[in-house]
């Protein structure tokens, strides 16, 4: 299929930040969308099987609206994500008994909640991400389970972020257990505080960021940000907090339970995970994949399951993860 496509009214440097430099931009949605893109001048070919070129010249007419200034990478591998989400979604409306069922380009979702943070444009940037936001505003317990760079950390720590900032919870709690990835550390060097930062330090990188350094020190002198391994977490009760644990894949069920049941009065909790990349001793059933058969019924918990198609980090990552998914429904389990 071929589509040609000509932006009116021109604008030669619009175009040129579209177009980025030696045509990166339109390389990149080349190999995530499967089109062949040809310019000649202002005049675009969009070449490809049926229904991509519609979803490139959509993601073309997007880009030219917002390059008034220079596209960073980021800001057309985010595009990317909206539109490969919207086709999954209309993937899935279309396997459905009736054509009314089937979503249109007018169906998108609105945008979502804008969370108070640094990042003052904070928000959803696919369909499962907008809907995990408006799981954890609305439920006291929320799990965001999925790949890597789907943004379930990260939109959890911005959550936990916006409810300190309007005084909805008095303190922030992270925690994760200490599970290295594949590997044997050993015993490592320093205080408890210095053995233990190298497994949250995913969590430190989303503070900062969200808050910025001199705010989260000042939070951590004041108490208002606690980071502990999920080990210490027995025996607490946690009250007007917003608690986050994160890599809970890595959790067994019985740590997983002993978490659950810390939650108090005006807390609101977030669980996140990847079930692909589960860390503990082989035979070892993880508590996130209880938690999840266990829990799916019960009021006042929400499940948000991403997919390959909501990874906001560069195109390649989402393929390597459909490549590593493909080949484990290929491969027989090891005996």
């Amino acid at each position: 299929m071929t589509l040609r496509h000509r932006f009116i009214p021109l604008d030669n440097t619009r175009l040129a930040h579209l177009c980025g430099p030696l045509d990166e931009h339109l390389r990149t949605i080349e190999a995530a969308l499967g089109v062949t893109l040809a310019r000649r001048g202002d005049q675009f070919r969009i070449d490809g099987p049926k229904g991509r070129p519609e979803d490139a010249l959509e993601l073309l007419e997007t880009l030219y609206a917002k390059s008034a200034r220079q596209l960073s990478p980021e800001q057309v591998q985010l595009a990317l994500a909206s539109v490969l989400a919207k086709r999954q979604k209309l993937g899935r409306g279309k396997r459905g008994a009736k054509d009314a069922d089937v979503p249109g380009p007018d169906d998108e979702p609105d945008e979502g909640p804008v969370l108070s943070t640094r990042r003052s444009d904070l928000q959803g940037r696919t369909t499962n991400q907008v809907d995990y936001l408006r799981h954890i505003m609305a439920h006291d317990l929320t799990f965001g389970i999925g790949p890597a760079g789907t943004g379930k950390t990260f939109l959890a720590v911005a959550c936990a972020v916006d409810a300190l900032e309007r005084s909805m919870v008095q303190r922030i709690v992270l925690t994760r257990p200490a599970v290295e990835a594949g590997e044997r550390l050993g015993f490592l060097p320093g205080d408890l505080s210095q053995k233990v930062d190298p497994y949250l330090r995913p969590l430190y990188d989303a503070l900062y960021d969200l808050m910025g350094f001199d705010r989260v020190t000042k939070a951590f002198e004041k108490g208002q940000i606690e980071v502990a391994p999920l080990a210490f977490m027995r025996g607490r009760t946690l009250s007007h907090a917003f608690v986050i644990l994160d890599e809970a894949q890595n959790t067994t069920p019985e740590q997983m339970k002993m978490f659950l049941t810390r939650i108090g009065f005006g807390t609101k909790a977030v669980v996140t995970g990847d079930v692909s990349q589960i860390d503990l001793p082989k035979g070892a059933r993880s508590g996130l994949i209880e938690a999840e058969r266990i829990l799916r019924k019960v009021t006042g918990v929400a499940f948000t399951r991403f997919t390959p198609h909501d990874i906001v980090r560069h195109p390649l990552v989402g393929r390597i993860v459909q490549a590593y998914d493909r080949d484990a429904l290929n491969t027989p389990p090891a005996a």
